[in-house]
């Protein structure tokens, strides 16, 4: 079993080591202990399973209802999001070289990409049931009570080199997530401390 590195910083220049996460993706198929599938089909760390059960269980006493849209990738996978989000966007009219330019502002290369890890995940809302906004809002109070932060928070963007992105939730553990809320910090500035 490998250790759970949810205090690892994953930065677009400079990514996952790489040697660890093709180690990581030999050694977790899903099929055994390293990921728990959900209903949806989508993985995620099965320690941080039962956090996210929990969140998820809360958030539907009140009235939300919370689903896991993206959750673990392999490398492969993220190859693949990459990949299709240049196609679209050459299917769109743009040069090859804005295409990928593009792609690269809002899909992570791969082995840049924290859903390798198996502990961030994006969370949308069942539209059948409540709205996105409404998942957003609820996640955004109340996700540090069961270790999960907002990964990418409005105003931080300089810090983190991501954009805003309300359904990007990783889990960091239950201090760690309830000390960069209430700092009102994000995880960049948790670890530089």
């Amino acid at each position: 079993m490998y250790a759970i590195r949810y205090k690892e910083l994953v930065k677009k220049d400079e990514g996952i080591n790489n040697n660890m996460a093709k180690k990581r993706d030999k050694k977790i198929s899903c099929e055994g202990n390293g990921c728990e599938e959900l209903s949806n089909g989508q993985k995620v760390d099965s320690r941080i399973y039962p956090y996210l059960q929990e969140m998820f269980d809360a958030a539907r006493k009140d009235g939300i209802y919370p689903v896991v849209w993206e959750g673990y990738r392999t490398y492969e996978e993220q190859q693949k999001i990459l990949d299709d989000k240049i196609k679209a966007y050459i299917n769109e009219g743009y040069s090859q070289s804005r295409a990928e330019r593009t792609a690269k502002e809002w899909v992570a290369l791969p082995g840049t990409s924290e859903h390798q890890l198996g502990i961030a995940v994006d969370i949308n809302a069942d539209k059948s049931k409540s709205s996105n906004d409404e998942a957003y809002t609820w996640l955004a109070a109340n996700a540090h009570n069961y270790g999960f932060i907002l990964r990418y928070p409005q105003g931080k963007q300089e810090i983190t080199g991501t954009s805003y992105e309300p359904w990007h939730y990783r889990y960091v553990g239950v201090d760690a997530a309830r000390e960069i809320y209430e700092r009102g910090i994000c995880l960049e500035e948790y670890f530089e401390q």
